[in-house]
């Protein structure tokens, strides 16, 4: 069996909490139908905590929206695959049954709390409208709920702060309620989308904190979404890294650390300072940008900007399997598999260095260097 028929064939080693099969999403727009989402498939256990990476554009967040049934409507729509959670299809579901679900069993942190959060309604009537919402509860019994959870995401004076409005607090404090009211139901999972990014570095990491408390005291399984692999790094258990709408590459955040093997990846973690190392060494900015959406190109979607690349990647494109083939393939857990969508993975030592071996540049920055040559070469009046 070819690592490509196990990829196909993924097995766990427990019945998943969450498990996304060939998830693929669709929006219209005046420059044609953008494939946002392009068969995403992955796992997450109860109790994990998982990290979702990648840039601005790569899917991250129209997956949760999807999973979560909150896609710009009519624009975007899920053009195929499957969503199960604990054992229900999601996609499925009746709007009503889904509503039902989403808050209940499975929660979310939105990237933006001043938007998020209403302006003209109390902080009071936001934690409680999802506490009535659910379930039959006397209104001093939800305000005692309520005061519990302002309690439990450290805000201080808690009856002071649920009768004021989202203005009077700061962004940290801001975010501190979108956790609580994620929290509200106890849910299974909580979907945590860009939560840190409004946010200054230092209350990043009580926010960063607060959740990683949370989540292990609720025992609720978490997907982190975010563009910075600093976050994932002390965060989460596995990461997955997304690119133009997949999922290219999968591993223990242990294992992906110490041994990225996508050439994407590698661009990540060497354009980044690095604190635990003792020789500073130069960041690699990745070259060029990524695909129109509207138009993928033939192939690998990463080849353009690719030092690694070579012929077959300009016309096949890869799935995901495992980095050593033959192996068994486990999509979640400590034990899961190290996954990679690439036909040319760099080495160790070429993904600790951040170039190939060989010297080789991408072709994009082979295509600068070339009309730079030209540029100078004509001001100088000498032929091309």
């Amino acid at each position: 069996m070819t690592g490509n028929d196990l990829a196909a064939t993924p097995s766990i080693t427990e019945e998943p909490l969450l498990s996304v099969r060939d998830l693929q999403v669709e929006f219209s727009s005046s420059s044609g139908r953008v494939h946002a989402v392009n068969g995403v498939t992955f796992d997450v256990q109860a109790h994990e905590t998982i990290g979702v990476v990648g840039e601005s554009g790569c899917g991250k967040s129209v997956t949760a929206l999807a999973i979560l049934g909150l896609l710009a409507k009519p624009a975007g729509k899920v053009a195929g695959g499957q969503v199960i959670f604990d054992g229900v299809e999601l996609l499925d579901l009746d709007p009503d049954d889904l509503r039902d679900l989403r808050g209940r069993r499975i929660s979310m942190i939105f990237q933006d709390p001043m938007t998020s959060l209403n302006p003209v309604i109390t902080i009071e009537e936001q934690l409680t409208e999802v506490i009535f919402a659910h379930e039959k509860i006397r209104r001093d019994a939800a305000h005692k709920r309520a005061v519990a959870l302002l309690e439990m995401v450290g805000i201080p004076n808690p009856e002071r702060s649920l009768a004021g409005y989202a203005h009077q607090l700061s962004g940290g404090m801001r975010q501190r309620v979108m956790i609580a009211i994620a929290l509200a139901l106890q849910p299974s999972l909580i979907i945590a989308d860009e939560p840190t990014t409004a946010l200054d570095v230092t209350i990043q990491a009580q926010i960063l904190e607060l959740i990683r408390r949370v989540a292990s005291e609720t025992g609720a399984a978490v997907m982190l979404i975010t563009h910075d692999l600093g976050v994932v790094a002390g965060m989460t258990e596995r990461i997955q890294v997304m690119y133009a709408g997949r999922i290219v590459e999968t591993a223990t955040t242990i294992e992906l650390f110490a041994h990225p093997r996508h050439p994407y990846t590698v661009g990540l973690l060497r354009s980044i300072p690095r604190l635990d190392e003792s020789e500073g060494h130069e960041l690699i900015p990745i070259e060029g940008l990524p695909p129109d959406l509207t138009r993928l190109p033939t192939g690998c979607s990463f080849a353009p900007r690719c030092a690694w690349a070579i012929e077959r990647c300009l016309t096949d494109d890869p799935v995901l399997a495992p980095v050593s083939p033959g192996v068994r393939v486990v999509t979640a857990g400590p034990d899961a598999t190290h996954r990679i969508a690439c036909w040319n993975p760099p080495t160790d030592a070429e993904g600790k260095a951040g170039v190939p071996a060989s010297g080789r540049v991408s072709a994009v920055s082979e295509a600068a260097r070339l009309r730079a040559t030209a540029a100078a070469a004509a001001l100088q009046g000498e032929p091309r």
